[in-house]
């Protein structure tokens, strides 16, 4: 608990405030709905939502003082600043006592795989016997606990009140999704980084971001928050994969030592002798000296990507390398990425994440390299999002699957047939069926699939929501599938 006064004294920018600056300031939140007696309420201009229209809201709940960017009447001490953005950041940093100070914080930013390296790396930690605490779009989990989160990265006040309990629970290692929304828009600022990742970067996001340029730049921000001094208490790198188009701009982004990962030998850390197949990939992995021999039910080389720059990133926080070997080997999967559907029926059903051109192409490509049948696809995309992508995705399907449904991914406000329309423009071939159902649309692959086939279900993975319009349904690719296979097989119906 502080003072408002408190709080302010270390706001060293121009701000104005009306009112009372000795009230004791219990909390802080964003959103008027969420504010308890005696918290701070910050003002934040969203997508489609500006909190200076709840003010009344918030202190009737209990709001004990409002933070705006525009003058606003209240019964309560307002303080304006010129971006509330900025000030939410810096003011929940100070109100939380710089708690990732006293974490060791990895951020792990790119287009893809950024998931799936937190939770290698939350495995390997755990098999080292440490505290773990992990960020993302699944969920956020400190020590056993899991709690919702509405974004990849969650907004400050949430966040830093996070770190907090970090930081009571002795946590030692916290490994974070790092988005580049929450860059731009400065949900990071103030986090002290020990290690940033860079995974890859394809086109993503630029309905937010306007260019890939500007993307780039956005994911840049993390490497630049790394810092420029050098404290060898507590060292600070920058992870970037050698063997991405973007690796220079990111390595040019930092001042701090850089440790590349990537499959040729001008990586710092690489592997060779890959062997991909259907029941995962076996390679030797060359590490800061040092050779080890792995064999995972991960597979892809996409995986293996991610293998190292998780690998890479447990090393620099001290874990043996044996010990990064054996976690990794029991290691099954991450929900809703590359995830089989467990059944009785002969052929392969899986869910994946891939909501890019680049990762549903990477998901096709292990398909094919070890499909013995045909590669039916379940694809969409999602509404409100950037719409030069679409048509990419639905050619990348039409080269790599044998048959294609197009179908609804979370259409929200936009009409589900006139995005289906916009991906049609990237096609050349009629090896594809329209069926906006999404459920029924899995039901039919299902009914299609043979002895050898694959199936993918792309584009929601781990989501158990489906967003049509303003309304947000139950939804889980995984329950369906299963269902259908339960229904076709008359099997008793697995779960994850």
């Amino acid at each position: 608990m502080k003072t408002l006064k408190q709080l302010l004294d270390t706001i060293k920018f121009n701000y104005s405030i009306i009112g009372d600056r000795n009230i004791e300031i219990h909390g802080i939140k964003v959103d008027s709905r969420a504010v308890n007696q005696g918290d701070l309420f910050i003002c934040l201009k969203g997508y489609t939502v500006d909190g200076h229209r709840f003010v009344d809201q918030a202190v009737s709940n209990g709001a004990v003082a409002i933070v705006a960017e525009e003058e606003i009447s209240a019964d309560v001490p307002v303080i304006l600043v010129a971006d509330t953005n900025r000030v939410l950041s810096y003011l929940a940093n100070v109100f939380f006592d710089f708690p990732t100070n006293d974490i060791h914080l990895i951020g792990v930013t790119g287009t893809n795989g950024k998931t799936s390296i937190t939770y290698l790396l939350d495995t390997i930690f755990t098999y080292a016997q440490k505290k773990t605490a992990l960020i993302g779009t699944i969920q956020m989990k400190i020590g056993d606990h899991v709690y919702p989160t509405a974004n990849t990265t969650p907004e400050p006040s949430y966040l830093f009140s996070s770190f907090k309990k970090m930081v009571d629970q002795q946590i030692d290692h916290c490994m974070m999704e790092v988005s580049s929304h929450a860059l731009e828009l400065g949900r990071v600022n103030g986090c002290d980084f020990d290690l940033a990742i860079f995974t890859n970067l394809s086109q993503d996001h630029l309905d937010f971001h306007g260019s890939i340029e500007d993307y780039v730049k956005a994911k840049q921000r993390l490497f630049y928050q790394l810092g420029n001094s050098i404290n060898q208490a507590k060292p600070k790198y920058a992870i970037i994969n050698h063997d991405d188009q973007y690796a220079n701009d990111f390595i040019y982004a930092t001042s701090q030592p850089v440790i590349t990962y990537g499959l040729t030998k001008e990586a710092d850390v690489y592997a060779d002798d890959i062997v991909l197949s259907s029941t995962g990939s076996t390679f030797s992995m060359h590490a800061l000296g040092d050779t080890v021999k792995i064999k995972t039910p991960l597979m892809g080389q996409f995986n293996i990507y991610n293998i190292l720059a998780a690998a890479t990133a447990a090393s620099l926080s001290g874990v043996e390398l044996n010990t990064i070997k054996e976690s990794i080997e029991q290691i099954t999967g991450v929900r809703g990425r590359f995830e089989p559907v467990k059944g009785n029926q002969p052929f392969g059903v899986i869910i994946d994440y891939a909501h890019t051109p680049d990762s549903l192409e990477n998901v096709l490509t292990t398909i094919k390299s070890f499909v013995e049948g045909k590669i039916y696809l379940v694809v969409g995309c999602g509404g409100d999002r950037d719409r030069t992508k679409r048509p990419l995705m639905a050619a990348i399907g039409e080269t790599y699957a044998d048959y294609m449904i197009l179908t609804s991914d979370n259409p929200r406000s936009e009409n589900p047939m006139q995005i289906i329309v916009d991906m049609e423009t990237g096609l050349k071939k009629a090896n594809y069926k329209i069926e906006l159902d999404r459920e029924q649309a899995i039901i039919d692959v299902i009914t299609m699939a043979e002895v050898g086939d694959v199936v993918l279900i792309a584009g929601k993975g781990h989501e158990t929501y489906q967003i049509i319009a303003d309304q947000t349904i139950d939804f889980d690719d995984y329950q369906i599938a299963s269902q259908a296979l339960n229904k076709r097989y008359n099997a008793s119906e697995e779960g994850r």
